[in-house]
């Protein structure tokens, strides 16, 4: 019951993890009509880099869910990625590669679907790699990649000799290459990317109280955005980049407010005794959605941020909570119980149908939605550890972002970042 005490007590969570962890992708859930396609190597005679794109790619796309991945041609491939890579000198790898239809008529060349070339350090090999993948992908699903991406997290270290460290990373959007923004000795949590991914929103309870800061991605440098007394938490950014959603309690109950960070005026948008917390902005920043037990059980209300008018829009089960936008603004992933585990839902706004995506026995939480809407990055209890996760928004795959040596919680999905 960690969702319902944790929204009761303090409308945050917080899990143990490990700092050094590195998040391995795990495929659990694939659709059976996944496209069959072969990535071949790129490695080349005079190529010196130990990374091969052909790797990253095919990892890529078999962790999408999507795509049934072989290193070689055979029956039944649909289409086939080949490619080639060569040192041109002073550290930098011309890379070359085709998708092609994987069978061809007698009288005809195969078609080529996709052909391009690309000149990158040796250090910007990788993220070449999940470019061409993202290109791959919307080629033959028309729908933007998102390998690309990155995610940001919680972590915190644990130690019977030391003081327990807690960290926001910033990873990859497979796991690899993760970088602390912030180390601690006190809590961090709720991190919220701003909507052109330069910066991070976050709560952080150093000096013993929760204040809310935001950070520079690249440089590092921060500002304080929000102390007040008692809670300052959950940020979320308008889509402008102008404004944050956030929770105050500085006037009793836990209520939410927007602060436009540029002239530093705050406008309360609810004022009752309730707890009002998770706020949560639609794409086209006309209303938000929040959470509130005002009707007893948590659940989702949206408000017109025109009109002031809030409305409960979900029904289903005793608990939803932590609601977040798809990208169309047509749809809300959340938190959703009924009694027993807690999982990941997601609601049509438009005909109020609900459907459950995940069906685990232990707790899912902090839902996070990716770019192009069609995949939730959330954190799960696996194994005892909270671990990250993610699911299709129709529930068809599903992907285990296991930390190697501890834990992983609260995610957050960045924008695109070109």
């Amino acid at each position: 019951m960690r969702k319902i005490v944790a929204f009761l007590l303090f409308p945050f969570l917080l899990f143990a993890i490990n700092a050094n962890a590195m998040l391995s992708m795990e495929l659990t859930r694939g659709i059976a009509s996944a496209i069959p396609i072969a990535v071949l190597s790129f490695a080349a005679s005079g190529n010196t880099s130990s990374q091969d794109p052909s790797v990253i790619i095919r990892n890529d796309l078999q962790n999408s869910g999507r795509f049934k991945v072989a290193d070689q041609e055979s029956s039944g491939i649909d289409n086939v990625v080949v490619g080639k890579i060569q040192n041109v000198g002073n550290n930098r790898y011309k890379v070359s590669f085709e998708l092609r239809e994987a069978f061809q008529k007698k009288s005809a060349p195969a078609a080529i679907l996709l052909k391009k070339d690309f000149t990158v350090p040796e250090q910007k090999l990788r993220a070449l790699a999940h470019h061409i993948s993202d290109l791959v992908y919307e080629q033959l699903t028309g729908i933007r990649g998102i390998f690309s991406t990155r995610l940001a997290y919680v972590v915190v270290q644990r130690s019977p000799t030391a003081p327990t460290r807690y960290l926001l990373e910033v990873s990859d959007q497979d796991g690899y290459n993760p970088r602390p923004l912030l180390t601690s000795l006190d809590p961090i949590m709720s991190p919220s990317w701003s909507p052109n991914g330069s910066k991070i929103a976050y709560v952080s309870f150093e000096n013993h109280h929760a204040s809310i800061y935001v950070e520079e991605v690249v440089t590092g440098s921060r500002r304080l955005i929000s102390e007040f007394p008692g809670i300052n938490g959950a940020p979320s950014w308008s889509p402008d980049g102008h404004k944050l959603a956030l929770v105050l309690s500085k006037s009793g109950s836990p209520n939410v407010y927007i602060l436009d960070i540029g002239s530093r005026q705050l406008t309360a948008l609810t004022h009752d005794f309730y707890i009002n917390t998770e706020p949560s902005w639609a794409p086209d920043g006309k209303s938000i959605v929040f959470t509130s037990n005002r009707g007893g059980n948590p659940q989702i209300y949206q408000m017109n941020l025109a009109s002031r008018a809030a409305s409960r829009i979900t029904f289903d089960g005793n608990y939803n909570a932590r609601a977040a936008f798809t990208a169309d603004g047509a749809h809300i992933a959340m938190i959703h119980g009924d009694g027993g585990a807690y999982n990941i839902g997601i609601l049509d706004l438009d005909t109020g149908a609900f459907r459950v995506l995940t069906h685990s026995d232990s707790d899912n939480g902090s839902p996070s939605l990716a770019p192009n809407g069609s995949m939730i990055l959330y954190d799960m209890i696996y194994g005892g550890q909270s671990v990250l996760a993610m699911v299709t928004t129709d529930g068809s795959v599903q992907i285990r972002l296991p930390a190697r040596n501890g834990e992983a919680q609260d995610p957050a999905w960045s924008p695109y970042l070109s």
